[in-house]
């Protein structure tokens, strides 16, 4: 079954979508926007566990292969190709996934603000101008501050490259990998994606307050 974008388009028409780079603010701009507009927030990730639960190996193989995966030293010893290409695996994937729960949430009567990976090939079927946004950060930034943060995520992965029997050339591997999939040439598409965009400053000092009211202002939120 196949169902028309302009039908998509209807059902989301109280969702925002806010991709882009890491290290942007996505997270805590949409956590903000959800605060102050009493929205809906879907963080990055969402309902992944539902997710899991239905994905078929045959049918959705990225997202399933965290679940099948040989090892977690498997997951940051692969190749950048075998990375970015299981990465754009997933961004064709989750989509349907996340359009369904979308539209269920929808059904609440609330705006929805999304953090989300969706590409904006396909945003730009599902969804208008004044509903999208993308958060760039600096270029280089993503790659070079990955470890940087304290979350649990990232202090699990530290810990597993640590575990690898070379750790050092593991290291450099996996930052090889987040270097390929936040490259300049990514960069430069969401950049020229057509949408609104909004860059955070080399020394990452923006006023957030400030940020959120364009945001704001920019999906009709604020006047």
């Amino acid at each position: 079954m196949k169902i028309e974008n302009n039908i998509i388009r209807y059902y989301l028409r109280n969702c925002y979508f806010v991709n882009g780079t890491a290290y942007a603010g996505k997270s805590t701009l949409c956590g903000l926007l959800a605060r102050r507009y009493d929205m809906i927030h879907c963080e990055e990730n969402y309902n992944l566990d539902v997710i899991h639960s239905i994905a078929d190996p045959a049918l959705q193989p990225n997202v399933c292969y965290m679940q099948l995966m040989p090892s977690w030293q498997h997951f940051v010893s692969r190749t950048p190709d075998e990375y970015e290409a299981w990465v754009d695996g997933n961004n064709r994937e989750l989509p349907e996934f996340e359009i369904a729960e979308l539209i269920r949430l929808s059904g609440q009567g609330k705006k929805i603000i999304v953090d989300t990976n969706i590409p904006c090939d396909l945003l730009w079927q599902i969804s208008d101008y004044d509903h999208v946004a993308i958060l760039l950060s600096p270029q280089g930034m993503a790659a070079d501050r990955f470890f940087d943060r304290q979350d649990p995520e990232k202090q699990f992965l530290l810990s597993v490259i640590d575990s690898c029997p070379d750790p050092e050339r593991t290291m450099q591997n996996f930052r090889e990998c987040i270097a390929r999939i936040n490259s300049p040439e990514r960069y430069a598409a969401f950049e020229n994606s057509g949408f609104f965009t909004m860059c955070r400053s080399p020394e990452g000092k923006d006023d957030l307050e400030e940020r959120m009211l364009r945001l704001a202002r920019h999906f009709g939120l604020e006047k």
